[in-house]
């Protein structure tokens, strides 16, 4: 079944004996039970099961062409509960380029477990060598990154690879509409699904989906031991999001790449980051194993006085962290989403912007852009410099 028709058509039997057109959302803590002994259709406490959340779950699951999937609060209570699945004495092994709440829940909060990290660029075949130790159990990457956009062949990572290492690929870049890390060699994706998936900029939500029937065993006892599970109110409005993700994300990263393509040419951008220009070092990498760059870019200038008047001074970008939503964002990922990683340690350029782009006309996003950069720096950087 093409993905376009997936996304309406799932083939999950949502249990409801009134067919209702929407799925019911089944807003309780608690269910009746038949009696002492057996829960009734396997469902007791919300935390536990519950079948809106069930039936997201499958959904989800069925876009990644995974078999297993879980929901939770945010994108974090999903990354947090993969990370669980380490133990005391194990390696983990992360990317250069990672996000920043990521960074801070394994260098801050795992090492007091004596969990070992080691951060490689996954491209650097001897780093990699180098990292891993008798004791690697869990590597784990963005691929395109956030916000350098540096890819990673993922078949190729996991050939390097010992069988018992699972491989985790944060595809909340992509969403699974343009890339299938578990077709890749993936063990376990994760998904801050309050981006891409919902769409909206109205949710909070992650999805962990696997093919290993003994590793969604784990994260089903760990999701339920922590209590991190998704709320019924939230995964419908998740599910109600996902299903516009082909229309929506199509149309962004149409835009995305033509606002690169304008910022790589305009002589007060210094550096463009986005997979989908030719001019990227892994764009056949990207061609390979994606059906397209998505929604965020980011760009450097000569300054991080000019890139701070740009963030401030455009009209029709957000000043906001996350990306994926229906409006475009501007952020410095240095002072935002990345300030949690110590500055000698993110690799990434103090004046760096990045862009989330939306669905508004993407020449009236150039236009935005291209006043700023065109006719209001120069004199607001001169003012600024006259009143020093």
């Amino acid at each position: 079944m093409d993905q376009w028709t997936r996304l309406i058509h799932p083939e999950i039997d949502n249990n409801d004996p009134h067919h209702a057109n929407s799925l019911p959302i089944y807003q309780t803590a608690t269910f009746a039970q038949d009696d002492a002994e057996h829960p009734r259709n396997n469902y007791d406490y919300s935390r536990s099961g519950n079948p809106t959340r069930a039936y997201v779950e499958a959904y989800i699951a069925k876009l990644e062409n995974a078999q297993y999937g879980l929901a939770f609060s945010s994108g974090m209570a999903a990354i947090s509960c993969v990370l669980q699945l380490l133990n005391a004495g194990d390696h983990i092994i992360i990317g250069t380029d990672i996000y920043g709440g990521t960074h801070r829940i394994i260098h801050k909060v795992l090492t007091r477990f004596n969990i070992q990290c080691s951060q490689v660029d996954f491209n650097d075949a001897q780093a990699l060598k180098q990292a891993l130790t008798a004791n690697a159990k869990l590597v784990l990457l963005e691929t395109p990154t956030n916000p350098l956009q540096q890819i990673t062949d993922i078949n190729a990572l996991r050939s390097k690879l010992a069988q018992d290492i699972i491989l985790v690929v944060d595809n909340t870049l992509l969403s699974p509409w343009l890339q299938k890390p578990l077709e890749l060699g993936a063990d376990i994706v994760i998904h801050s699904a309050t981006k891409h998936l919902a769409g909206h900029g109205d949710v909070s939500a992650g999805v962990v989906v696997t093919n290993h029937e003994h590793l969604a065993q784990e994260l089903k006892f760990l999701q339920n031991a922590n209590g991190n599970a998704l709320d019924p109110m939230q995964a419908w409005l998740l599910l109600r999001g996902v299903k516009t993700l082909g229309l929506r994300i199509e149309r962004q990263q149409q835009s995305a790449l033509k606002i690169a393509q304008f910022l790589e040419s305009h002589p007060k951008v210094t550096k463009v980051y986005y997979a989908g220009l030719p001019t990227h070092p892994n764009y056949n990498i990207m061609q390979a194993q994606t059906s397209g760059a998505g929604s965020v870019l980011s760009f450097t200038t000569e300054s991080f006085a000019l890139s701070k008047h740009i963030v401030n001074q455009t009209q029709l970008f957000t000043i906001s962290v996350s990306f994926g939503s229906l409006m475009s964002l501007i952020s410095l990922p240095c002072q935002m989403s990345h300030a949690a990683i110590d500055s000698n340690k993110r690799n990434i350029p103090e004046s760096l912007i990045r862009l989330s782009i939306g669905i508004e006309d993407p020449d009236d996003l150039i236009a935005d852009l291209e006043k700023v950069l065109n006719h209001e720096i120069t004199t607001s950087l001169t003012s600024e410099h006259h009143a020093k």
